[in-house]
């Protein structure tokens, strides 16, 4: 087959204990699925079904990245996030047999601009430049199943420059990964490759230039990215 003009490459991920890459496919995010941070921002918890939004596959990034500050914004924000893997298509995906569906789990960041955000919001707009930029979602090493099953519960947190920003427990998400992955497939066909960005707790803040961020979940290999001078 020819192409036009040179096909773009592949996103990928890094795989723990791996030389192997995750194929990165697409993209999606829960918003609002933690109690704590669903008040932070002025809303009721579990009032309404999970909200989704999507980034662009190429916004991930790798740990030890150096990222550079977002255009557009003054209020850049970070909310860590576990990151869901999917090794398994399938749409109307029943509560049951989603985790079935699970390839693996890796921790995630997804960078917010906060001031665009809270324009869309009032707006009533679409949150695609709050949320769907370049580097706006840093990913770490994806760990495999077989090898760490399915975390429900366990530590997830986030520190700035060593000071804990973020610091909360995986039993604290209002919708569980389960529930997630059935939801999102009733409104798309899930495929392999696909990530789900799971949500963030309490504490979500804004990050500067020379900002290093560190972050985790029990079991999983960490995250850390430095935001560019």
């Amino acid at each position: 087959m020819s192409y036009a003009i040179e096909p773009p490459p592949i996103p990928t991920v890094a795989i723990a204990g791996s030389a192997a890459r995750f194929p990165v496919r697409r993209i999606f995010c829960v918003g609002r699925n933690y109690a704590d941070h669903v008040r932070e921002m002025g809303a009721d918890p579990k009032s309404e079904p999970p909200v989704f939004f999507t980034k662009p596959a190429d916004a991930v990034a790798d740990s030890g990245a150096s990222i550079a500050y977002a255009a557009n914004t003054a209020n850049l924000h970070f909310e860590v996030e576990l990151v869901i893997a999917i090794g398994k298509g399938g749409a109307g995906i029943a509560e049951a047999q989603a985790l079935q569906h699970v390839w693996g789990y890796g921790v995630g960041v997804d960078l917010t601009r906060r001031d665009r955000q809270a324009e869309a919001k009032k707006a009533g707009a679409p949150w695609d430049v709050a949320k769907a930029f370049d580097n706006s979602a840093p990913v770490g090493p994806i760990s495999q199943v077989r090898n760490h099953g399915h975390p429900n519960t366990g530590r997830i947190w986030l520190a700035v420059n060593g000071q804990t920003k973020q610091d909360a427990d995986l039993s604290d998400m209002i919708w569980s990964v389960p529930e997630i992955i059935a939801a999102l497939s009733r409104s798309w066909a899930l495929k392999p490759g696909d990530l789900i960005f799971t949500g963030t707790p309490a504490g979500v803040g804004p990050l500067q230039p020379g900002d290093r961020v560190e972050c985790g979940v029990d079991g999983l290999e960490g995250l850390s990215f430095e935001i560019a001078r």
